[in-house]
């Protein structure tokens, strides 16, 4: 009876995801183009290009589509990239068999497979990876090696991505110890493999020997978390690798795509290996440590790419900030005192600390940034800009820093910013630091990724350049010193990207200078990206940038702006007031 109702789960499982795939399909046909290079975008043709080994002189020509040949030891690596591939043979408690899929190890200890093969923890407890199970050159079965599953060590399942990740026993049963089986590495980036590129998988069809349908198939669509392709597959293969011509993972296979009304099948599914480390990579920090310590060693491997678009990463040694004092409080006069923003009780918690610096300050030159460690992002930036003293530096290509006195992972790197329309918004902007003696390093600066905010691109070149603009104009042109404050409203309701990252929808900005009477004034803007983040095509649309009241952005983002309040021309507005539309500089309002 429970030999059936595993059955029954699995087929039910498999029914829900087909149907699925059945609905992202578009028109999935094998694709024409002649060459998958043709069919990409620039960025997911980088990563697949990082991948091609530079001795293999045919590799270009067979993406481009003008050769099939391949080198001898492409054979072999197949080999090799199958050692770790296993039928998961699947048990009841009473020792029963329910049935089978495939896994393969993706980290020396552990396997990876579909959530509707090992559907949870118990389930995993009482079921075997078996390795070798395959037939030798005489077509004679090899000795088969049985490991235990220890979910108990590590199990992390997902019923959307379908997938389930669980340690492996070292040693098995007849005494052979997992690590001569090896492990297949899991790349976290995107375009590994393109539209219309060939792929192979290596499986246990209907639980028999391990076979692999190799090359004669294309992958035929990409979507956020899922590609279709044309490989031939049955039921056991579930939980087979998807592999690249380089022998890459791409995804992890888990069902048909049924055809127009239910009449055979036009495709397969696999989920994207992106999308399973993003959510892996998310996860992390939710487990207990001993936990985290087993998934480091998948998630702590990933091989070296290329940045996105040219970029160059480099972390500099800590000793580099030496005697960089940030932003300083007295920079408008010391009868003018504006100290940096305090954080509400609310976000306090999230604070990312820096060892030396109370209240978690990074020091640059003339500007200085506060973490948030659950975003990793900014909570806010403040630069300090001395029109009369303002350098032109051209940029010089596209270095982005890591700042070595928080930990890299709080801080959003190139994976956030790849084969999408999000840039590296400045937070800082570039040439607000520009002046004075540390004119160079204040420029140099500013490319921290601590200073970087995902921003749809259009965001920086409409009314938020211009209202920049005008600021620093201003100040250049009267030699007005400014202090500047800016940052992103962070909400819980705020787009969830790569299962790790999320989009922030608005920013703020808040200008403080003295003006000619001697009078502090404070103005405060807010810029909605909403209306652009509706998915991840990014479908430009109308958004405005206001003048609100201090208070406002203080509500928004529980930081306390202290004084500045009572400096504001727009503080004192009846409950209700959204602010004042700013299309131009001739709307901004600087006085009561």
């Amino acid at each position: 009876m429970f030999d059936f109702e595993y059955q029954k789960q699995e087929a039910a499982a498999r029914g829900r995801y087909q149907a699925r795939a059945a609905a992202r399909a578009h028109t999935l046909q094998v694709l024409e183009t002649a060459s998958p290079l043709s069919a990409e975008s620039d960025e997911r043709k980088r990563v697949r290009l990082s991948t091609i080994d530079p001795h293999d002189g045919l590799a270009l020509e067979r993406l481009i589509g003008a050769s099939d040949l391949l080198p001898l030891a492409y054979l072999e690596a197949g080999l090799i990239c199958a050692r770790p591939v296993c039928r998961v043979e699947v048990h009841d408690r009473r020792g029963r068999v329910l049935g089978y899929g495939t896994g393969f190890m993706v980290a020396p200890e552990l396997m990876l497979t579909n959530n509707h093969v090992l559907h949870d923890a118990q389930t995993a407890l009482y079921s075997l990876a078996q390795f070798d199970y395959e037939n030798d050159l005489r077509m004679q079965p090899r000795p088969t090696r049985n490991f235990r599953l220890e979910p108990e060590r590590l199990f992390i399942t997902d019923e959307t991505l379908d997938f389930s990740l669980v340690a492996v026993a070292p040693v098995a049963a007849e005494g052979v110890r997992l690590e001569q089986y090896g492990h297949t590495r899991l790349i976290a980036s995107s375009g590994k493999a393109l539209l219309g590129e060939c792929v192979s998988i290596i499986q246990h069809p209907s639980g028999a020997p391990k076979a692999v349908a190799i090359r004669s198939n294309q992958v035929t669509d990409v979507f956020d978390e899922f590609i279709h392709y044309s490989t031939d597959t049955e039921p056991g293969s579930s939980g087979s690798p998807v592999l690249s011509d380089a022998w890459e993972v791409v995804a992890l296979h888990h069902a048909g795509v049924p055809g127009p009304a239910g009449k055979g099948y036009v495709a397969n599914e696999g989920i994207r290996i992106s999308s399973i480390m993003a959510h892996l990579a998310a996860l992390s920090d939710t487990l207990p440590a001993a936990q985290q310590t087993v998934l480091r060693s998948l998630l702590d491997h990933q091989p070296a790419l290329p940045a996105p678009g040219g970029m160059e990463v480099v972390t500099l040694e800590r000793s580099a900030y030496a005697g960089l004092a940030g932003y300083e409080d007295h920079f408008l006069g010391e009868e003018y005192r504006i100290p940096l923003p305090v954080l509400g009780e609310s976000i306090r918690g999230d604070l990312a600390e820096v060892p030396g610096e109370e209240g978690g300050v990074l020091r640059y030159a003339h500007f200085s940034i506060v973490m948030n460690r659950a975003r990793k992002l900014a909570f806010y930036t403040a630069v300090n800009i001395d029109g009369a003293k303002l350098k032109q530096i051209p940029r010089s290509g596209d270095k982005w820093y890591f700042d070595p006195r928080i930990d890299r992972d709080l801080q959003s790197g190139p994976e956030l910013y790849a084969n999408n329309d999000l840039d590296r918004g400045h937070l800082v902007r570039r040439l607000d630091p520009v002046w004075g003696r540390d004119a160079a390093r204040a420029n140099e600066d500013t490319f921290h990724f601590t200073n970087a905010s995902p921003q749809h691109r259009n965001l920086n070149q409409q009314t938020w350049l211009n209202l920049e603009n005008y600021i620093l104009d201003n100040a250049g042109r009267h030699d007005l010193k400014v202090t500047v404050f800016t940052g992103p409203v962070f909400r819980d309701d705020d787009m969830l990207y790569r299962g790790r990252y999320r989009i922030p929808a608005e920013f703020w900005k808040v200008v403080a200078m003295v003006r000619p009477d001697g009078a502090l004034s404070a103005t405060a803007y807010l810029q909605t990206q909403k209306n652009l983040l509706d998915d991840l095509e990014f479908a430009y649309g109308k958004y405005k940038t206001y003048q609100v009241p201090v208070e406002r952005i203080e509500h928004l983002t529980d930081l306390d702006f202290g004084s500045l309040r009572g400096a504001d021309p727009l503080g004192g507005q009846e409950a209700g007031f959204a602010g004042i539309v700013i299309e131009g500089p001739q709307d901004i309002r600087l006085g009561r």
